[in-house]
């Protein structure tokens, strides 16, 4: 929702300064660029370099030389060049069109563009026509900031309202009838504001809400590790940290294939190319399970990959979450996934070296950690400006170097996150996926999801988790004294305490990203498999309590228990507790 022109836009929060004067270069030394300061700009402005008009941001103004990164290769510039401010913050325009493209980290569209690698190229997300208009409003009424003024419907299951502007309100003077409309179309005018279905907004200002508020519901993502033990709330943060080789991009894929969300903003942050390829594919080709369509009508797809330009990589995840924001201030749940951050901050660390910046732990700037807050301090679950309720939840990959957990990134960002769900090497080579550690993974949802299970319907909830991490808690402190003594050497109960652990590794915790039953599990199926191993492993301590040899339990035939989980549907529980009976029968069977 905007003005017609850019330089109007009432969307997009700027000075009442006029065009401010041009200037030039003064020395050009990679990224970075320095002219001269003439006047009339400030920090974080946009500015246009050069010939061919490179799109650039103000980071230092230090008297008469102000310093600028270039969001482009900047071969071929020369001292004497005039450089153009803009006027405004580095902004992008936000519209229906973003849905179901693919742009790069300043949102300019790489999908159909044919020219979009050639330097300076100024496009933003296309004006897509507005589609079926229908509006929610008369002439005469008042309106304010953040109502919908209408609907428009998109390629695919969503329909996006145009809200006022924040800031904005007033009379409706003007609104636009029901039916098709050009892209740049006015749908309506309130207050004197001429209003259209897309606004620019600048990356690094969060868009503005009634309140922040504590969100009692699970995401679903269809990952039962995750699901069941390190469940995150709508509107919270999850770091995922892991060495190379562990599965992080296949976890991130899954989740963005399944989750329950309504929009899903992917943001391929200094990814290879050959990996960011495979999401894309596979976004497109992927059916929707809620809708039958393709899951790609729902998705944003932000790519900049390594070969890309550095510094568009560090206003890349800016980027996607401003796009969350604009689909959260619909009333719509939004997840963002930056696949990866650690990569976003060796662009600051780059950044930061050039500029001269006083380098602190590992030559990150002394800002990382300010920088890391600010970002998931970004995501939570809101009443918008139009009282709808919407929220933005951010999973951020993180890729420690060799596997450090202990390197500045890692730390600092499980300060500020919510959920942690760390993958372990030793997990990924046995081949158990997804490889989230039990023992160094953690939410500080648990406590307030709890509650929202109960309301729900499931309060078995809470005591099923502790009995599955206590499971898996014993027999990984058994696990060592195995290997030192072997399993005879043990007392029956601990024996069954290990087979314990198996059974909830192999029968719950892994899940098959290739298995059409087993890729996604509800949560009804996810409840029913753990409940089934528990009842079997209470099932064994009660034989081993009356007497049975621990060998005679562990040499029973597990596997229909085990094959439960791809044997059944996504939501099958009641074949699920089918095989639960029939493994229980199978134990009355054992004799001393």
């Amino acid at each position: 929702m905007g003005a017609v022109r850019e330089e109007e836009d009432s969307g997009t929060p700027r000075r009442d300064t006029g065009r401010p004067p041009a200037s030039r270069i003064l020395r050009v030394t990679g990224p970075l660029v320095e002219m001269e300061y003439t006047g009339g700009v400030a920090m974080y402005d946009l500015v246009s370099i050069g010939p061919a008009r490179l799109p650039g941001e103000i980071v230092a103004i230090s008297g008469r030389v102000v310093t600028v990164q270039a969001y482009e290769y900047t071969g071929g510039l020369a001292p004497g060049q005039t450089v153009l401010p803009r006027g405004r913050p580095l902004s992008v325009r936000l519209g229906p069109g973003l849905l179901g493209g693919i742009f790069d980290g300043l949102l300019r569209p790489l999908s159909g563009a044919g020219d979009w690698l050639s330097p300076g190229t100024g496009r933003q997300a296309p004006e897509e026509p507005v589609a079926s208009f229908r509006p929610f409003v008369a002439r005469g009424e008042r309106v304010a900031e953040g109502q919908a003024l209408g609907e428009v419907r998109t390629a695919g299951p969503l329909r996006l309202k145009v809200l006022v502007p924040p800031g904005g309100g007033g009379t409706v003077e003007e609104i636009a009838g029901a039916g098709d409309h050009p892209g740049d179309a006015v749908v309506a005018v309130v207050g004197g504001t001429r209003i259209t279905a897309g606004a620019l907004w600048p990356v690094r200002l969060p868009r503005p809400v009634r309140e922040r508020v504590d969100s009692r519901e699970a995401l679903n993502t269809g990952q039962r590790v995750i699901d069941l033990l390190f469940p995150v709330a709508r509107g919270g943060t999850v770091a995922v940290p892991g060495g190379f080789g562990t599965g992080k991009t296949m976890l991130l894929q899954q989740i963005a294939k399944w989750c329950d969300a309504d929009v899903i903003v992917y943001v391929g942050c200094g990814e290879r190319g050959n990996e960011m390829a495979d999401v894309i594919t596979e976004l497109s080709e992927l059916r929707d399970p809620r809708t039958g369509g393709s899951l790609a009508d729902r998705t944003v797809t932000v790519a900049n990959t390594s070969n890309m330009p550095m510094m568009a990589r560090e206003a890349s995840v800016h980027t996607g979450m401003t796009v969350a924001e604009y689909f959260r201030d619909m009333g719509l749940d939004v997840v963002v996934i930056a696949d990866s951050t650690s990569r976003w901050a060796e662009a600051l660390r780059e950044f930061a070296s050039r500029t001269g910046a006083l380098p602190a732990e590992e030559g990150y700037p002394a800002g990382l950690a300010s920088a890391i807050a600010a970002f998931y301090e970004r995501a939570a679950a809101v009443t918008t400006l139009g009282g709808d309720r919407g929220s933005v939840t951010v999973i951020g990959a993180v890729s420690p170097p060799g596997g450090d957990m202990t390197e500045p990134v890692t730390a600092h960002t499980e300060r500020f996150v919510r959920c942690l769900w760390t993958l372990d090497r030793d997990l990924a080579y046995a081949r158990h996926y997804p490889a989230v550690s039990w023992a160094g993974s953690f939410s500080r949802d648990v406590p307030v999801l709890a509650a929202g299970h109960r309301t729900a319907g499931d309060p078995a909830w809470p005591g099923r988790r502790d009995r599955v991490g206590a499971v898996l808690t014993e027999a990984d402190r058994l696990a060592d004294l195995v290997d030192l003594i072997g399993i005879a050497a043990l007392p029956p109960r601990e024996r069954v305490s290990v087979l314990a652990g198996r059974l909830v590794r192999e029968g719950v915790l892994q899940q098959s990203a290739l298995s059409e039953r087993d890729a996604y599990c509800g949560p009804e199926k996810t409840a029913a498999l753990a409940d089934a191993v528990l009842a079997v492993v209470d099932r064994c301590r009660e034989l081993v309590d009356a007497g049975v040899p621990a060998a005679s339990v562990e040499e029973v035939d597990f596997g229909p228990l085990l094959r439960a989980r791809e044997d059944t549907g996504p939501h099958d529980a009641a074949g699920v507790a089918e095989r639960r009976d029939a493994m229980l029968a199978a134990l009355r069977g054992v004799r001393p």
